[in-house]
């Protein structure tokens, strides 16, 4: 049937990305794009602007959510590298949009395109094992890097800061220990099987901890039980731009200015002081359970609540990472956001939020009318202020939550090799300290913690 687009020219439908593998997609091509000029929108994002945490306007006054320590939102990134890759110009408007990455949680951001596609990430005296870095202490602490300090791996924006290189490498280290556990147990194809039980331990971090941090566990459940109503990925898995482009980067508000890297480093500023695309120094190495919940005596620092703001540090990107930029509200992540939902032809949060059946927030809940905001609202600042309003930004709300749930949810369900399809019953193998396997049970089996 045709969409009925209200006599608009060919030039201002929404552009109709290809549902399928390797394509990204949409969840409601019938929505129009939001119409908001591009100076407009991104004076949102710019420094002291309404995004920026130090601009003094609506929103939540203190910055820790006791909901989620501050680890996750690295995980949430981590996740986000192996399930999406759009090479597109941060202004492309290209018709259909590739994905450069498996719509499937298989960790192709580690494996790469294996060994023989990208031979130089392993071991060429043992093809089967990772090759691991050393630090400036000559101990095995840091990505492996050429001589220009750049990290070889599946995939280079898992080396923008320190923090998330440092995760990507408790995942080769686990990769090496699982291998020679495998080996001396006479797996018949020990790397295979290093790769599916490092994988479905994965997946299993992602459904019993991220997704319920995130969304709450009652979304989660409820999804499980009754299946996806938006997101249909059974026949042909992909990624919505929805989800890429706009609820997802929920993550970036997420991120602190300052962290405590461990008992030595305190008040580190996320950029440029861990700048990554250069070795860790062994200083710059994280204590863990400063980042996640390990049950012990030193309790995690948080993330920020989920808000339409963003950490200073956000709103001025080093250089090292945007590169030279047309104009300076580049430089923001925010403001890097907003332009990519613009140039997706995202639809408005309102429209997502109707097209759910679900009331939309008011525009004084929004709180960018009182300065003198004249359309509705980026789905990615729709999606933050949902959090707000809803949850105390302490997790995600009824528009970005199901659209998170459901897409994740939706590749696990549509991929035959996860555990939920071709074992339902699997439980975690690795060692666990209070129960229920967990991120720090993983970090700890990987010796970084």
């Amino acid at each position: 049937m045709a969409l009925d687009l209200h006599g608009l020219t060919a030039a201002q439908r929404p552009k109709l990305y290809l549902n399928g593998e390797g394509m990204f997609g949409r969840l409601f091509p019938e929505l129009l794009p939001l119409d908001v000029p591009v100076e407009e929108a991104l004076a949102l994002g710019a420094e002291r602007g309404p995004m920026d945490v130090s601009f003094e306007g609506p929103g939540i006054a203190c910055e820790d959510n006791p909901r989620i320590p501050a680890g996750w939102a690295f995980f949430g990134q981590f996740i986000a590298h192996d399930i999406t890759n759009d090479r597109q110009p941060l202004q492309s408007h290209e018709e259909v949009g590739r994905n450069f990455r498996s719509p499937r949680l298989d960790l192709e951001c580690v494996y790469g395109a294996g060994v023989t596609g990208q031979p130089y990430l392993y071991d060429k005296d043992d093809y089967a094992l990772f090759l691991i870095g050393t630090d400036d202490r000559g101990t095995p602490g840091d990505l492996p890097r050429n001589p220009q300090g750049l990290a070889l791996i599946g995939d280079a924006r898992n080396d923008t800061y320190f923090f998330i290189s440092q995760l990507h490498l408790a995942f080769l280290k686990l990769h090496n220990r699982l291998l020679l556990e495998q080996r001396a147990a006479g797996a018949a194809n020990p790397f295979e099987a290093t790769q599916q039980l490092l994988r479905w331990h994965y997946q299993w971090i992602v459904l019993h901890e991220f997704l319920p941090l995130t969304v709450g566990q009652a979304l989660v459940q409820d999804i499980i039980e009754h299946g996806p109503r938006w997101y249909q990925a059974a026949s042909s898995p992909f990624i919505p731009v929805e989800f890429s482009d706009g609820a997802y980067r929920f993550g970036h508000a997420q991120l602190r200015d300052l962290y405590q890297i461990n008992d030595a480093l305190h008040d580190v500023r996320l950029f440029p002081d861990t700048v990554g695309l250069r070795p860790v120094p062994s200083a710059y190495q994280p204590d863990w359970a400063r980042f996640f919940d390990f049950g012990g005596a030193v309790r995690p620092q948080l993330t920020r609540y989920i808000d339409a703001s963003y950490g200073h540090c956000m709103i001025r990107l080093p250089e090292t990472l945007t590169g030279q930029v047309a104009r300076p509200e580049y430089r923001s992540l925010a403001g890097r956001d907003l332009q990519r939902a613009l140039a997706t032809d995202l639809p408005s949060g309102e429209a997502v939020a109707r097209a759910y059946g679900e009331v939309p927030l008011t525009p004084e809940q929004i709180g960018l009318s009182e300065l003198g905001w004249r359309y509705e609202t980026p789905l990615p600042i729709y999606v933050l202020r949902e959090a707000a309003v809803q949850h105390d930004g302490q997790q995600l709300g009824a528009v970005g939550g199901r659209i998170v749930a459901e897409v994740l949810l939706g590749l696990m369900q549509a991929d035959p090799t996860a555990y939920l399809n071709a074992q339902p019953d699997w439980q975690p193998s690795l060692p666990t300290i209070h129960g229920s396997f967990s991120i720090a049970d993983l970090l700890r089996a990987a010796d970084v913690a």
